[in-house]
Formats: structure tokens, sequence, C-alpha cells
């Protein structure tokens, strides 16, 4: 199942593999297997990548939730064994200098800490911290941050993500006026409406609606949507990224619940805030 999510959040199966750590022919082979279990296809392949099929879009939604359950009891167990365990949420909104840092001197300072990762999409700004999935997020705001301790790690400047050939696409900057007659990507409804007023550029916005950051950019490939993405992040030949000079920047920020007592918390928050002054 986590297989599948990974495929169908990222459209493709060698992002997904490298997202996994692992090779793409398990992969295929593991998500044809699910395929034969549910005996209909999960997904439409192409030389591109690829699309979920309608019964691959109601797995994905009752796969989430299945999985979601089973990180919750994961959580609950070790808490109630009383392992040395640290679980991070992390933002899956691409590669991060930061956490590879991070992640180093966290292994050199607690060495017997066992670090469980769980990464979300872009509907959950608090990383499953709210749902009491993990113990400490790596995110980014803003978001609603009632009963939450929030720890700012770096400003990232923000840029709009545009086809190549896009008229838009060679300035050496833009402004949110200009783009005021663009159809912006969405997320689902629900969503943390200080999260959602951000990445639409503070204006109310019309648009498809997406979950993942592969799916953002597939929206701006496709339908010519407007995209924001921070600055230094890889998009695909086929786009461009033109820096916004009138956007806040995005801020990288550690997150836990107010008041949390756990120790290891404590020393992760210290030594992100090390490794992201590097």
């Amino acid at each position: 199942m986590r297989y599948f999510v990974t495929v169908a959040e990222e459209l493709h199966f060698g992002r997904a593999a490298t997202r996994l750590h692992m090779s793409q022919p398990p992969l295929s082979r593991a998500v044809k297997r699910l395929e034969a279990e549910v005996g209909a296809p999960l997904f439409v392949r192409s030389s591109t990548g690829v699309t979920l099929t309608p019964v691959g879009g109601v797995l994905l939604e009752e796969a989430r939730s299945l999985l979601d359950h089973a990180d919750r009891v994961r959580v609950r167990v070790s808490a109630a064994a009383g392992a040395a365990t640290l679980t991070i949420g992390i933002l899956g909104d691409g590669t991060d200098p930061g956490v590879a840092r991070l992640a180093a001197a966290y292994r050199r300072s607690r060495p017997g800490i066992d670090i469980r990762v769980r990464e979300t999409d872009l509907t959950d700004p608090t990383c499953g911290l709210r749902a009491g999935l993990v113990d400490v997020a790596l995110t980014r705001a803003p978001f609603d941050e009632t009963a939450l301790t929030v720890r700012a790690l770096r400003d990232d400047p923000v840029g709009v993500v545009l086809r190549a050939d896009d008229p838009l696409a060679h300035r050496d900057g833009l402004r949110l006026a200009e783009l005021s007659d663009r159809r912006w990507f969405q997320f689902p409804p629900g969503i943390d409406p200080l999260w959602q007023t951000y990445w639409n550029g503070g204006a109310p916005r019309e648009g498809p609606v997406v979950r993942a950051v592969q799916e953002c950019l597939q929206a701006v490939l496709w339908n010519g949507t407007v995209g924001l993405a921070p600055l230094g992040h890889d998009v695909p030949s086929e786009l461009a990224v033109v820096p916004l000079l009138d956007m806040p920047p995005s801020r990288v920020v550690a997150v836990w619940n107010e008041g949390d007592p756990n120790p290891l918390v404590r020393s992760f928050i210290e030594t992100a805030t090390a490794a992201y002054r590097i």
C-alpha cells in the first residue's frame, strides 16, 4: 500500500522508486501484484508517467486512511513499550539540503535513538502532528499555530512555476498582480486556510485541486496553471521558475506540541536550529 500511494503521489515509477530508496523493477512488480489482487488496473501507464484509473483513485483514498491508522498503532505501541523512538514528520515538497545536515548531526549526537520519518503530502502542513502521528515536524509556515510551538529555521524566497514556453517564463521577476488572470492550483476543501491563502498568493483563486508536489507540477505542465515553489527547487526542463518580487518568503520551521516534555523533542529542536544555521 505504501508503494502504491507513493507512485500515485509522484505519478511516475522512477521518481517513486527514488523517493522509496529502491530500484524501479521491484516497485513495478509490487504494484502489479496489488493490481492482480484488486482485479483491476490502478494506473494508466505511458512513456511519460502514469495516471490513476477510477479504481486507483478509490483505492488511494482508502490506502491513505489505512496507512494513517497503521502509523497511529505504531506510535501507541512504541509509547507503551517505552522505546527510545522519535517520529519526525516531513513535508514532501522536494529535497532540502538542511534535512541531510540535520540527519547527520542528530545521528552523531544521539546514535542510540530510533528515528522514524513520516512524509506527508501538501494537504497537512503539520505533517501529522495534530493527528498525533509524529512527535515533531519539519515543515513550512504559515498555518494555524494554536497549541503548537514553532521554531523558525530558514526563510526561502518564492517563485512562480510556469511552462517554459509561457510568455512570462523568461522574465527576471514578476509581481502577483501580473498573475491575477491566471488559474492557480488549489488544495482540497478543509485545508488550513492560512496555508491555502499563502500558496494562493494571498487572494482567492480558482483552479485544479492537487495534493502533492508532482500533481502541482503536472497541473502547470498540462493546464498552464500557476504554481508556487521555493526558489532553488529543481523542476522539469519543460517548466521554469521566476522569482516573485512581492511574495513573502516561505519559512522553514520545526514545530512540536506546546508544552511537550519529551527530552528527545527538545534535543531535536536544538540540533535542527544549529544545523540550519550552517
